[in-house]
């Protein structure tokens, strides 16, 4: 196989379509080993940022990029045709959900027509966006061969999951080991043998269907979990019992149990998502998943409470929500990132809107942003104290001062168990 040589020699061309959270670091890595690789994304501000050595992702640090761009060895670009010259072809696009919670695929389509447009005989094209069991076989091969090349013969093709966790400095996309699924056997030996350039670990499975279930089992087997531990803090509220002690507590066990942690609601770009895009295939063949639709409803139910939480806690001042001064501290998804897709924040911040509270920020990872219509502008910790109701600790970023709005604001809700230790009656907790 002579793209087999090219690989094993690095005189393989790369060519990443979606330079975020995925494609960004993927296309850094193979750019670090030696490999020439070409970043193609639509977003003409992040093409220029990138050529300039300055990246927009917290996991791909300046002086990285900077290297890899400076050696010729990384470009971005926003023209689709300079992956004409690239042997393999990496799709890196977003899955998010529609409004009616089924999969949207377009981004997909997309980056498979711009495939297309350029695919010859002996290419690897791989797909790494999260999706439903069936997706590679149906959507990609199938818009793939209709220029009259075959997958397997011709070209080859496969799936393989994405499974970076953004801000995790421990496992990084060289360290996580690599699920791959080929079309047929020498699809997967193309795509295994890529992949070994620059990961650490390498685990083939027998198809591209199981390689896609295999991310939706682990997103799935982690928002379950979360709507287990989140209605069991509904129930210890009610309880008066601290949900987080008997986390704490339970984990102390070696064997059987392990601890998963309540929250405000669920955000990022898979968690929320990937088991909706389970469930709606499952009913494709007359199969209810009503466990993980219900996890769903239960995780989604968490800003509600969460302002609720908000109104008791403004009520123990006799004060209403209506015209309170709410200060919301993180609305990043999760702690030390700058994404804020799915987050929680935003839907509990439009949930005080609606109830007539006055609602501003502290997160130095986001000093504007705009959502349902409203733009809101970050404030400094230092003086955000100043004529506030009530604090409200969505996400734990490391670098806020927690000793110090504990002690500042009149009352404090906090939803991540940041305040752990310390006390107060004017403090609550989820």
């Amino acid at each position: 196989m002579e793209l087999l040589k090219k690989i094993e020699s690095k005189q393989a061309r790369l060519g990443v379509i979606g330079l975020g959270y995925v494609g960004l670091p993927l296309a850094v890595e193979f750019a670090s080993a030696g490999f020439h690789v070409v970043g193609f994304d639509v977003d003409a501000a992040r093409v220029a940022e990138l050529n300039a050595g300055r990246s927009y992702i917290p996991d791909v640090s300046a002086d990285h990029l900077k290297e890899v761009v400076a050696a010729g060895r990384f470009i971005a670009t926003t023209d689709p045709m300079a992956l004409a010259d690239c042997d393999i072809i990496d799709i890196c696009v977003p899955t998010p959900l529609r409004k009616t919670k089924d999969p949207d695929l377009s981004y997909v389509v997309k980056a498979v027509e711009t495939t297309a447009a350029v695919l010859r005989k002996g290419q690897l094209i791989i797909l790494e966006s999260t999706t439903y069991p069936g997706t590679t076989d149906e959507v990609v091969r199938t818009a793939l061969e209709e220029g009259g090349l075959k997958a397997g013969e011709d070209f080859y093709l496969a799936f393989s999951p994405e499974r970076v966790d953004p801000g995790n400095a421990k496992y990084q996309t060289k360290n996580i080991p690599k699920v791959v699924g080929g079309h047929n056997e020498s699809s997967s030996k193309a795509a295994v043998a890529f992949y070994s350039q620059v990961m650490e670990t390498v685990v083939p499975v027998s198809s591209p269907r199981v390689a896609e279930m295999v991310k939706l089992l682990e997103n799935t087997f982690r928002a379950v979990n979360i709507g287990l531990v989140n209605e069991l803090a509904l129930m210890c509220h009610r309880m008066n019992i601290d949900v987080w002690e008997v986390i704490d507590a339970a984990k102390t066990k070696p064997f059987g149990f392990m601890p998963f942690y309540p929250g405000p609601g669920l955000g990022g770009h898979c968690i929320p998502i990937d088991p909706f895009y389970l469930s709606w295939k499952a009913k494709e063949h007359n199969f209810e998943a009503r466990f993980i639709e219900l996890a769903g409803q239960i995780n989604s139910s968490m800003p509600e409470h969460v302002v609720n939480r908000v109104m008791e806690a403004l009520n123990t001042q006799r004060k209403s929500v209506n015209g309170a001064k709410v200060h919301v501290f993180g609305v990043a998804y999760k702690k030390d990132v700058n994404d804020l897709r799915e987050s929680p924040a935003l839907d509990i911040i439009e949930l005080l809107r609606r109830r007539g509270a006055e609602v501003s920020y502290t997160d130095p990872y986001f000093p504007s942003f705009e959502h349902a219509g409203h733009g809101m502008t970050h404030e400094d910790e230092a003086g955000a104290h100043t004529g506030k109701d009530c604090a409200l600790i969505v996400t734990d970023h490391t670098v806020f001062n927690y000793a110090a709005i504990a002690d500042r604001f009149p009352l404090v809700v906090d939803t991540r168990n940041a305040l752990k230790g310390t006390r107060g009656r004017h403090i609550f907790g989820l």
